[in-house]
């Protein structure tokens, strides 16, 4: 669903600009320490704004807010000391959802930023704006208009407005695709969705459907979805840079899992673990939310998104534990466990890329493992990487983004644990290994070639419980600004 909210930057003084909006809220930036600023807005106070923050007890802390009422021009309105920290890009970003979220229900709010990165704070602001919701309407409609003023003004804000808006946009995307309720979403559905996008944002895209998966040999996709009375999709979606990524650009590959819906397969999850997975095509979603901002950011670079979306469900059709699967390009896997299939569609994906696309580098990203979640907690992906250079990029890029990973190594006697009687490789290692997350990166990277290759598990930061920053319930989009600021750094 779009996000509402517009933000643009303004000239002038808060309090002009608030008269000229008719806006019911105006906001100064306080620092660590705290100590207030020099703010005009608050001259008809009959206190210093120092008063008012010795009274609070404030800080100065990112997103904290602290509240009073101030006569500007013919009317009284609300006036927001929030706190911005040390004006860093996560403290910006925590800033502006805090205010956003502050100014539901509210046409009209002007805000003065500090010098820092406007596109975080901006990013932040409509993030938390965002909302899924089917059916009636919220209490309180997200705020309208979010006018910003920084010492820079209005000309020289505008890109960082304009990028900041990009990435909150794909990002919110990314949340729609994996919010949107399983019974809408089918692997045909989302193939759908990703042509909608292709035609927007000036891509090629190209859907194979279940006969031209079996007769190119991805067989993991179609085991995965052989239980389903709604078949899989390999989406393919590219981009290529023309002139701007000159004469030899540099490819690289996205893949994502997109599993519409996992029940668990013939291995069943119970009814609690079915509740979320609807978003169990994260990754997918990412991918797809990516590839949609590639051209608005000018990305020098030729990529190219994979996404493998099917259902597993349960059915007379349904792989069984103990099959063997031969996936694209002749590999086999032993199914040893029917719930563990986000990494057999993806190996038929990372398998084609290979083989067929010759990229330079590929990421893929899945909610993978509930083992990632054990090990990191829901704030940080799991990171896997064959080559450390790669590894440090996205490390580099998930930090600058608020996405945080932490490597994990790619245990080589864990190899093991993956050894099948039968086939080249199990598709769940086996007992007295522990280190799920690891041997599921381990499976993938049998299937991923010699070239520089990265896992991002988001199983946990991928779908959330609660509001946080810019983070609001349900599917985050994590991973979309993630790679958005690694392939336009």
């Amino acid at each position: 669903m779009p996000i509402e909210t517009r933000i643009h930057g303004a000239g002038g003084t808060v309090s002009q600009t608030a008269v000229d909006l008719g806006a019911e809220v105006v906001a100064v930036p306080v620092r660590s320490g705290p100590a207030a600023p020099a703010a005009e807005v608050a001259a008809s106070l009959p206190f210093t704004l120092d008063e008012l923050l010795a009274l609070h007890q404030a800080k100065g802390e990112p997103g904290e807010i602290v509240a009073t009422q101030v006569r500007v021009g013919d009317r009284v309105r609300e006036l927001l000391l929030y706190g911005v920290g040390e004006a860093a890009p996560a403290d910006l970003r925590r800033a502006g959802a805090a205010l956003a979220r502050r100014g539901r229900g509210r046409t009209a709010l002007v805000a003065g930023v500090p010098d820092g990165d406007l596109a975080a704070f901006v990013e932040g602001a409509l993030l938390a704006s965002y909302e899924f919701r089917i059916g009636a309407a919220p209490p309180k409609k997200a705020l309208g208009t979010l006018a910003v003023l920084t010492e820079a003004g209005p000309g020289a804000d505008a890109p960082a407005i304009e990028l900041g808006t990009a990435r909150a946009r794909a990002t919110a995307l990314a949340r729609d695709l994996a919010n949107t309720p399983s019974g809408e979403k089918d692997p045909s559905w989302l193939a759908a969705e990703a042509e909608r996008v292709a035609g927007e944002s000036g891509l090629t895209v190209r859907v194979r459907g279940e006969k031209e998966l079996a007769d190119e040999g991805f067989g993991g996709l179609l085991a995965v979805g052989g239980g389903s009375a709604r078949p899989p999709r390999l989406i393919e979606l590219a981009y290529d840079p023309g002139d701007a990524g000159g004469s030899s650009p540099r490819h690289v590959v996205l893949v994502g899992k997109g599993i519409t819906f996992d029940s668990g397969g013939l291995s069943l999850k119970p009814n609690e673990g079915m509740k979320t997975m609807k978003t169990d095509m994260a990754g997918g979603a990412a991918v797809i939310a990516v590839m949609s901002a590639l051209r608005a950011l000018g990305v020098r670079a030729r990529v190219t998104g994979l996404v493998a979306a099917a259902e597993n469900m349960p059915s007379g059709s349904a792989m069984r534990p103990g099959d063997v699967i031969t996936h694209y390009g002749g590999t086999t896997s032993e199914v040893l466990n029917t719930d563990a299939e986000g990494r057999l569609v993806l190996a038929d994906a990372l398998a084609y890329a290979d083989a067929r696309l010759d990229p330079d580098a590929v990421v893929d990203v899945a909610t993978l493992t509930g083992a990632a979640k054990v090990a990191l907690g829901l704030k940080h992906a799991a990171l896997f990487a064959s080559d450390d250079a790669l590894a440090e990029e996205l490390t580099r890029a998930g930090a600058a983004a608020g996405e945080p990973v932490w490597r994990l190594p790619l245990v080589e006697e864990y190899r093991a644990a993956i050894d099948s009687d039968v086939a080249d490789v199990n598709n769940i290692g086996r007992g007295g290994y522990g280190g799920g997350s690891i041997t599921a990166a381990l499976f993938l990277r049998e299937f991923a070639g010699g070239r520089p290759w990265a896992h991002l598990d988001i199983a946990g930061p991928g779908r959330s419980t609660s509001e946080d920053a810019e983070i609001t319930r349900g599917a985050t989009g994590y991973g979309a600004r993630l790679l958005l600021d690694w392939l336009t750094a």
